[in-house]
């Protein structure tokens, strides 16, 4: 309620649509993981608090899928070409410009997703070390980010191939985002 003679204010809130078509069968991937990541922190705080004897492999396995669901995560942070970026400065640079940085922008990203699969790559095949709780090779954990960097890097591609081909990218035309270019600054 307002005092007489003073401004109303008005705060409309805009409902936000999920586009459920920009979901893909591998989204549900990194669901997945992050439920199993769940359920066994749960078991361990369950057998940690509850049962007051703790299961020995559960932090261990934990941390390891945490590191799943942070590079299944980011495989789909680049499909959807939504990696942190700074924006501001693109709003003040001619089209021009806008266009350089993102293709610059585009290569950048693909020689580091390259380079670190090839390094996580080696890493891994040099790699003896066992989990301590589990028979398992840590090996594996390695091959997991290596696949998860190649197929960032091979998305990274196909994205620098689309900016190229339609001329525009959500930093290049903030206000028409999938609309090919159709005049210049």
């Amino acid at each position: 309620m307002t005092a007489p003679g003073m401004p109303q204010h008005q705060i409309e809130l805009e409902e936000e649509q999920i586009d459920l078509s920009d979901l893909r069968w591998h989204d549900s991937l990194v669901l997945l993981v992050f439920w199993l990541l769940f359920s066994v922190v749960f078991l361990q705080f369950f057998t940690r608090y509850v049962l007051n004897d703790s299961l020995g492999w559960t932090e261990e396995i934990a941390r390891y899928l945490l590191i799943a669901v942070t590079f299944i995560g980011a495989v789909m942070a680049v499909r959807k070409e939504s990696m942190i970026a700074v924006e501001i400065f693109y709003r003040w640079f001619p089209r021009g410009l806008r266009r350089a940085l993102q293709f610059g922008v585009d290569l950048v990203s693909i020689i580091f997703y390259g380079t670190m699969a090839m390094t996580c790559m080696r890493l891994a095949q040099r790699t003896r070390q066992k989990m301590v709780s589990i028979e398992v090779s840590k090996s594996y954990v390695y091959w997991g980010v290596s696949i998860c960097f190649a197929c960032m890097c091979l998305l990274a591609i196909w994205i620098l191939i689309k900016h190229l081909r339609t001329g525009t990218s959500h930093l290049i035309d903030p206000e028409q985002p999938d609309e090919p270019a159709t005049g210049s600054e």
